[in-house]
């Protein structure tokens, strides 16, 4: 039997070097492609704001169909605080290191969106049960830095992880930045430079070969951590912009306003085609994809390229509900593109060979706030109303609207799971906080097109032994393609 240490000797030579010759990850994206099939999942499990007074843990999912444990939980790591919100994830190393041989995809790094705790979780003394390696705490980051609210983790060529951070310590947007960590996860400083510290941050990628580096902007965490509340946005306190700074030194060069389209940009993923000069962000409110692109005098440009309509309705808060693109990602050999609407309950799959002009190949309904049952029904330009019909998973009925996801190394198999935010699921989805999260498998072919659930595959959140838990954030051991950058 193979284990995920294996795996990863396993993909030195597969690189077609010695294992001793090269560092983590892989040459290319298409290389990446073909590396070992995915045997555990890493995700980030929240009690943050929910009836549990317990601590967030990082829970290892068996994705292996052989296994005995096939899709369950077969281990859980707490933190040691309450309240932190573990978030997004990140590698201390990833393929933007693999021409280091002294580099290894060892360490896992998980940001505390509200507590402004850094966790440093070991996954190489034991891929199954990963250890707490080191805690960087927030007085440390905010004494040196003024950050707070630590959100997107990506490892640096150089060996330093870089982290982007939404506010100060009041939750005051203006005072994000981003933050880096050496090699031993010390707090070097700041990565941008003096006074190039746009509004608001959020999610981040970088393109050596173009000298850039694009930021998102959500909005300022004294707003989003109450819950949304749509006022906040007429007042100014979130995003529509992204920020172009120069790489690697840090001077914010130009700021895109997306304007009225692209109200609340989270997401943001250049292709993995390390020449390319073009990626795509999802813009949440708006639920519009947009595609930037450098232009002939080396500035930057945008245009919107996937539009999802807002749907009328009866019974809910508002008379239209906007789709609300939370999560997307782009597969390694940019074919595809797959994103999420988190309250019309849908994910769905494009073919952006052309990446001006997307073609939707693929679209499954895996829960929503419009399913059959619910009190909300959609109205269609007729008058007559109708709802989404969502299938039971090995007898469970899904709860929520799809949220994270996570893609097979060769595209063909798509993780998902439905907690967005512990005081956002609260407003829109309170039945995840009674019940707990899931995590859903999609098989996506990669031939023609297309996305079907997988009926055999089901982890519930909902019968953790500490009581009903939020998943969020999913990673593998040997890397994916939402935390690998190429240069």
């Amino acid at each position: 039997m193979g284990t995920v240490a294996d795996d990863k000797v396993a993909v030195g030579h597969s690189n077609g070097h010695g294992c001793c010759n090269t560092g983590p990850g892989y040459a290319t994206p298409l290389e990446a492609m073909s590396g070992p099939k995915e045997r555990l999942l890493y995700v980030t499990s929240v009690y943050t704001g929910t009836r549990t007074e317990k601590p967030d843990y990082l829970a290892t999912v068996d994705v292996d169909p052989s296994s005995p444990t096939y899709s369950k939980v077969i281990h859980r790591l707490p933190v040691p605080y309450i309240g932190d919100e573990l978030h997004h994830s990140g590698w201390n190393s990833c393929s933007s290191c693999h021409g280091d041989p002294s580099a290894q995809r060892r360490f896992l790094i998980l940001p505390s969106l509200v507590s402004g705790r850094i966790y440093v979780v070991d996954t190489q003394k034991n891929p199954k049960a990963p250890s707490l390696h080191k805690v960087v705490e927030p007085a440390d980051i905010v004494h040196k830095t003024g950050l707070a609210y630590p959100h997107t983790s990506h490892c640096l060529a150089s060996g330093d992880i870089m982290v982007s951070c939404l506010g100060d310590l009041n939750g005051n947007a203006e005072g994000n930045g981003f933050l880096l960590l050496d090699t031993e996860f010390n707090v070097k400083g700041r990565w941008e430079k003096p006074g190039n510290s746009p509004l608001f941050g959020y999610d981040f990628w970088y393109q050596p070969r173009h000298k850039t580096m694009i930021s998102s902007s959500w909005g300022a965490p004294a707003a989003f951590t109450k819950g949304f509340n749509l006022q906040d946005v007429s007042n100014g306190l979130y995003g529509r912009h992204l920020h172009v700074y120069s790489w690697p030194d840090g001077e914010l060069k130009q700021t895109m306003d997306l304007g009225n389209t692209g109200l609340l940009p989270l997401e943001i993923r250049f292709l993995h085609d390390p020449s390319s000069d073009t990626g795509f962000v999802g813009c949440a409110l708006t639920s519009n994809m947009v595609r930037f692109f450098k232009t002939q005098d080396g500035s930057w440009s945008h245009e919107v390229v996937i539009s999802v309509k807002p749907l009328k309705v009866q019974n809910w808060i508002l008379p239209e509900m906007p789709g609300l693109i939370t999560d997307f990602l782009i597969s390694l050999d940019d074919h595809f593109l797959y994103f999420v609407n988190w309250l019309h309950g849908d994910i769905r799959q494009y073919n952006i060979e052309d990446p001006k002009s997307p073609v939707l190949t693929g679209q499954v309904w895996v829960g929503g706030l419009i399913t059959k049952g619910s009190p909300i029904v959609a109205e269609a330009e007729d008058g007559t109303t109708y709802q989404f019909d969502v299938p039971e998973i090995k007898g469970n009925k899904l709860r929520g609207g799809p949220q994270m996801i996570q893609l097979s190394l060769d595209g063909k198999r798509l993780y998902v799971t439905n907690s967005l935010f512990s005081t956002w699921d609260r407003q829109f989805y309170p039945e995840l906080l009674e019940k707990g999260s899931h995590m859903l498998q999609i098989d996506v072919d990669t031939e023609r097109g297309g996305l079907a659930i997988n009926p055999n595959f089901f982890v519930d959140f909902g019968t953790e032994p500490d009581g009903p838990a939020l998943a969020h954030e999913m990673r593998y051991p040997g890397g994916d393609c939402t935390s690998d950058i190429w240069i």
